[in-house]
């Protein structure tokens, strides 16, 4: 078993020897064919010489990256995993079994880090047993006062509702954290509380009406530090049970939080992002049609539980059954469904002031652009694909399904769940929030930089399609 060192110095060796061999054998190759022209032997040599040494030079480059390169990225890809999202992933020691002790020595470092990261889970286990319960306390507590309670920072975007006002809201489409009241609720209307109450400096008692006709509410604001304030709607009670409904939703450091102008410079953790996946009629969008749309969101690098949709759609058309054996979709589920104009309607309305992610999202994207005049929409959101992300951080050389990543990154995805919009689209915002801290390990810190990254594979996308 030879040494690293060892290897490296015969590769080259055999890299000299087989140049001298070339040299050589063009030399007698070009005087045996003309050895009464010297001229001409030195021409052939030359010729024959050269188409060689660029063949050697092909084949010890596509060696070296066989046996080198290519072990190297996936070690670093593993350890960078590792590192940035605690996943254990399982180091590839048989294809860099030529890279000497790298290997080995890779593997004990995430043996070492993995079993400090269970040290640490411990120690914090108890703190958040703790803080579970106090929040379940404070659940029950609100659940039992008929205030809907929403919090709203200075720029007027939701930090916190509970389950009364997850109701209200739901009045004006899907609730969602650090979205504009302005998305829920009359803007002129609110705006009178506002001013009232910032004016007087007091907590003020007004009617707030709703988006629809008709829709009015009795409302308290109440200021608080720096901007922020307190929405209050009286009356409310939850309709169902407090262990169904997502009865508190929060994330207090959007509190001090400012919607920034300059997307491309904005950092990868600040932005929100709605990750969604469809389940169609078939594999052509110019033709087939939506079944089913999934969609979850994430707000600072973490998925909101609770903010999702996961709509059945009529695609007024005949479901083909081999179709259904795939998503579980079929022409009865869907013939009482929502039409592509309500669905996409919905969906656009929970992917407002977002980044858009998919996982091969030209294919999803597709079918909705395709209704777009039709549903009287504008599909102009930024757009983030996680096919590209993959080959960012992973090389463009590997797999890049949806099972390969979820399988690097050791994300399960139940069976019962596969297929399905909100299943898949699920474990896309799983990977998404491992792949971040990823991406800020490699330099990539801000969208900009990201979008200027994946460019680079932008062929992979027309081969996946």
């Amino acid at each position: 078993m030879f040494s690293l060192r060892t290897r490296v110095f015969l590769f080259f060796c055999l890299i000299a020897v087989s140049g001298l061999a070339i040299l050589w054998g063009a030399l007698w190759l070009g005087v045996s064919r003309n050895p009464d022209d010297l001229s001409g032997a030195i021409v052939l040599a030359g010729i024959s010489g050269s188409f060689a040494l660029i063949a050697l030079t092909v084949a010890a480059w596509l060696l070296f990256d066989e046996i080198v390169v290519k072990p190297i990225q996936r070690l670093a890809a593993s350890m960078r995993a590792r590192a940035h999202t605690g996943v254990d992933v399982e180091v590839d020691t048989y294809s860099a079994r030529f890279l000497g002790d790298l290997a080995p020595a890779v593997h004990a470092v995430s043996r070492r880090i993995s079993d400090s990261a269970m040290e640490t889970a411990r120690a914090v286990t108890s703190e958040t047993s703790r803080l579970a319960e106090e929040k379940a306390r404070l659940t029950a507590l609100l659940t039992e006062i008929p205030v809907a309670t929403i919090l709203a920072n200075a720029a007027h975007q939701i930090v916190l509702y509970d389950g009364q006002a997850a109701e209200v809201l739901a009045q004006g489409g899907v609730p969602r954290l650090n979205a504009p009241l302005f998305d829920y609720f009359d803007e002129d209307s609110l705006r009178v509380g506002l001013d009232r109450m910032n004016k007087t400096g007091l907590e003020q008692k007004f009617e707030l009406k709703g988006l629809d006709d008709g829709l009015v509410f009795e409302a308290v604001l109440k200021p608080l530090d720096e901007g922020d304030y307190m929405l209050l709607i009286e009356g409310q009670t939850m309709h169902t049970s407090p262990n169904v409904a997502r009865p508190l939703v929060y994330d207090f450091e959007l509190l001090g939080k400012r919607p920034t102008g300059d997307l491309a410079t904005t950092p990868l953790r600040s932005l929100v992002y709605t990750v969604f996946d469809t389940e169609t009629t078939g594999l052509l969008p110019h033709k087939d049609e939506i079944v089913q749309i999934g969609a979850v969101r994430i707000v600072n690098g973490r998925i909101v539980a609770g903010e999702e949709i996961n709509q059945l759609v009529n695609p007024g058309i005949p479901i083909p059954a081999s179709t259904t054996q795939v998503h579980g979709v079929s022409d009865r589920m869907v013939q009482d469904a929502p039409d592509i104009v309500h669905a996409a309607g919905r969906f656009h309305h929970f992917a407002r002031n977002s980044v858009i992610v998919a996982h091969n999202a030209p294919f999803d994207m597709a079918f909705l652009r395709r209704h777009a005049e039709k549903c009287g929409l504008v599909w102009d959101h930024p757009i983030l694909d996680t096919v590209l992300l993959s080959a960012v951080l992973f090389g463009a050389n590997e797999t890049h399904t949806l099972d390969a990543l979820c399988t690097r990154l050791k994300i399960e995805i139940p069976e019962m769940h596969r297929h399905t919009a909100l299943g898949d689209a699920t474990a896309t915002a799983q990977a998404l929030v491992q792949m971040l801290p990823m991406l800020e390990g490699c330099g990539m810190r801000s969208f900009g930089e990201v979008i200027e990254e994946t460019r680079r594979h932008g062929r992979l996308l027309q081969d996946m399609n």
